[in-house]
C-alpha cells in the first residue's frame, strides 16, 4: 500500500518564554511548530527534504476570524496557508483555511488523509497556533503589533457553517459557550441527583487527573497540579465563571501554542528515509453533528453522535474499547468530557485517563486548534506504547458538532475508509428524532428543566433559565435582575421550580419564580 497514508511528524510550541512580545504572532508560532514537526520526522535528508514534499496546507482557523468575543485588533493574514507556505518555502498547490470548531482538526486529519490514498496529494501540513496570551500582554502594555499580511489570493475554504445560536438565544444573550455547557451539566447533576455542592465536588474529581498530567507536561498552562477542591470550588483565585463552573474548570484561551502534523504516504515516507518507529499510522476517522441547537435538544445529557462515531471508529479499527491504551476526550468544559465518556462506554476514573495533554483549563485552549496538539500529543504516546491504540475526540461549538481518530504505530491491514463517514448524520439524525417543541415568545405558566447565573467583576450579574411551559414547549428567557433571586439561584437548587414567564414586545422573555 505505496498510498498508504502516515503521520511522520509532530511539532508543537506552548509559552513564549525568554522571547519579546514582538517576536510572537500566529504566524511565527505556526513556522516554529511546523520546523518542529519536519525535524521530528527524523528524515535522513533533514528538516528541508521533508518540508519540500508536503503540497497541501491546512491551517485551523483563527478565534479572531469567527468569534466576536475574541477580535483581533493587531491585523490578520488575508491567506494563511499562503503565508506559512511562503515562510517555509513549500512546494504546497493546496491551501486550505479549515472550518470554525474544535471538530475541525481531527476531520481534516482524515481529510488529508484521504487525499494521500487516493495518490491527489503526496503529503500534507495540518496546523494552527494563537497568540492571545501575547495579544492581551500587548494591550495591557500598549504596545501595537502588526499581525496583518497581504496574500495574491484567498485560500481555500469549507461552506459556511450555520450559526450554532439560534436567534432566540441570541437575543436573549445566551450565545455564551459557558451558559449553554452549564444548562447540559444541570441536566448531568440532575440526573446523578447531586446538590451542588456535591456537583462542585465532581467536577474537581473529573479535573484532578487532567490538572496532574498537565504537571507533567512542559508545554502545558498551568502545571501547578490543583487538587479536586482547588479546581471545582470557588475561592479568592477561583471565581464562579458560570455556575457551577469556575475559573479553573473551564477551557484557557489566553494562550500562546502552535502544533503542527505532517502526513504522507508511505512510499514519500521510504524515500525520506523516516524511520519505523516514528510512523503512526490514522486507523479510522468519523465526524457527524447532534441536534443544532441547545434549546432544541429534547435531552440535554446525551450524544447521539459521539456515540456512533466512537462505535464507527472503533468497529473500522477492528478493536474494541478495552484495546484502546490511552484517550484524550475533548475537555472544554466539564459536561463535555462527562457527557463523552458516557456515550463511549468509559468510567470517568477510568486508570488509562482521559487526557494525554492535561486538557483545555490546564494544558491550554488555543482555539480551533487544540485537537492539533491532542492529536500530536497522542502520535508521541503511541511512539511509546508500540501496538497500542489512541482514539483522540474532538467537539465543536456547543456539544454540536463531533469527530473522533484510531491511531496506532501498526499499520492497517488494508486501506482504511477515510471519508468521515457521512452516512452516520442520518443514524444520529434518527436518534435524535423530532426537536423539542420550542416557544420563542412564552407566555403563562411554566417550570425551570435547566439554569445557570454568569458571573461578571463583582458577583452574579445575569440568571438564565431554560424551561417548559404547561403545555410541554421548551422556552428560553432571562430572570428579573434581582440580586436577592441571583443569590437564591446559586444557594438552594430550582430546578423544577414554577413559575410564569413573559415576553416583551422586543421579543425578550423573563421567567419569575414563585417565592
Amino acid at each position: 500500500m505505496s498510498n498508504l497514508p502516515v503521520i511522520i511528524g509532530v511539532g508543537q510550541v506552548s509559552g513564549a518564554g525568554e522571547k519579546p512580545l514582538s517576536d510572537i504572532s500566529p504566524l511565527r508560532l505556526m513556522e516554529e511548530a511546523a520546523r518542529a514537526a519536519a525535524a521530528d520526522a527524523g528524515a535522513s535528508g533533514g528538516v528541508g527534504a521533508v518540508l519540500q514534499q508536503i503540497n497541501s496546507v491546512r491551517v485551523q482557523r483563527f478565534f479572531a476570524d469567527f468569534s466576536a468575543s475574541f477580535p483581533s485588533t493587531f491585523g490578520r493574514m488575508e491567506n494563511a496557508p499562503w503565508s506559512l507556505a511562503q515562510c517555509l518555502g513549500l512546494p504546497a498547490d493546496e491551501l486550505i483555511y479549515d472550518a470554525v470548531g474544535g471538530d475541525a482538526t481531527q476531520s481534516a486529519v482524515t481529510a488529508a488523509a484521504a487525499a494521500i490514498a487516493q495518490g491527489k496529494i503526496g503529503a500534507a501540513m495540518v496546523v494552527g497556533a494563537e497568540a492571545m496570551n501575547t495579544e492581551r500582554a500587548a494591550k495591557k502594555a500598549k504596545l501595537t503589533l502588526d499581525w496583518s499580511q497581504d496574500a495574491p489570493f484567498k485560500p481555500v475554504e469549507p461552506p459556511a457553517m450555520p450559526p450554532l445560536y439560534s436567534e432566540t438565544e441570541i437575543a436573549h444573550g445566551m450565545n455564551v459557550p459557558m451558559v449553554m455547557y452549564a444548562f447540559i451539566d444541570n441536566a448531568l447533576r440532575l440526573a446523578r441527583d447531586a446538590t451542588f455542592d456535591e456537583r462542585m465536588g465532581q467536577i474537581g474529581a473529573l479535573f484532578a487527573p487532567f490538572a496532574q498530567v498537565a504537571a507533567e507536561n512542559p508545554l502545558a498552562t498551568r502545571r501547578d497540579g490543583l487538587g479536586a477542591d482547588e479546581i471545582g470550588r470557588p475561592s479568592e483565585r477561583n471565581q464562579i465563571a458560570a455556575f457551577p463552573y469556575t475559573r479553573l474548570s473551564v477551557a484557557n484561551a489566553f494562550v500562546d501554542q502552535s502544533a503542527a502534523l505532517i502526513l504522507c504516504s508511505e512510499k514519500i515516507a521510504d524515500e525520506l528515509g523516516v524511520p519505523a518507529d516514528k510512523r503512526v499510522y490514522l486507523h479510522a476517522g468519523a465526524a457527524a453533528h447532534d441536534e443544532w441547537f441547545v434549546s432544541h435538544r429534547e435531552n440535554l445529557a446525551q450524544s447521539p453522535a459521539i456515540r456512533l462515531i466512537a462505535q464507527r471508529v472503533l468497529a473500522d479499527a477492528r478493536i474494541g474499547l478495552d484495546e484502546i491504551g490511552a484517550f484524550d476526550l475533548y475537555s472544554c468544559f466539564a459536561s463535555a468530557v462527562e457527557v463523552a465518556a458516557t456515550e463511549i462506554g468509559l468510567e470517568l476514573d477510568d486508570p488509562r485517563g482521559l487526557t494525554v495533554t492535561g486538557g483545555l483549563p490546564f494544558f491550554g485552549g488555543p482555539g480551533n486548534n487544540y485537537v492539533t496538539h491532542a492529536i500530536a500529543q497522542m502520535v508521541e504516546r503511541m511512539r511509546q506504547m508500540p501496538g497500542r491504540y489512541g482514539l483522540v475526540t474532538a467537539n465543536g461549538g456547543l456539544l454540536t458538532k463531533h469527530a473522533a481518530g484510531v491511531y496506532s504505530t501498526t499499520p492497517p491491514a488494508e486501506m482504511p475508509r477515510y471519508d468521515n463517514h457521512p452516512e452516520l448524520q442520518a443514524e444520529v439524525d434518527a436518534v435524535w428524532g423530532e426537536p423539542a417543541p420550542f416557544a420563542a415568545t412564552p407566555e403563562g405558566r411554566g417550570w425551570i428543566e435547566a439554569y445557570t447565573v454568569l458571573h461578571g467583576r463583582n458577583g452574579p450579574a445575569k440568571g438564565y433559565v431554560l424551561g417548559r411551559l404547561s403545555n410541554g414547549h421548551r422556552f428560553i428567557a432571562l430572570t428579573p435582575e434581582d440580586p436577592d433571586l441571583l443569590a437564591r439561584m446559586e444557594a438552594a437548587d430550582m430546578s423544577g421550580a414554577a413559575g410564569s414567564v413573559v415576553t416583551d414586545e422586543a421579543g425578550l422573555s423573563r421567567f419569575t419564580p414563585e417565592t
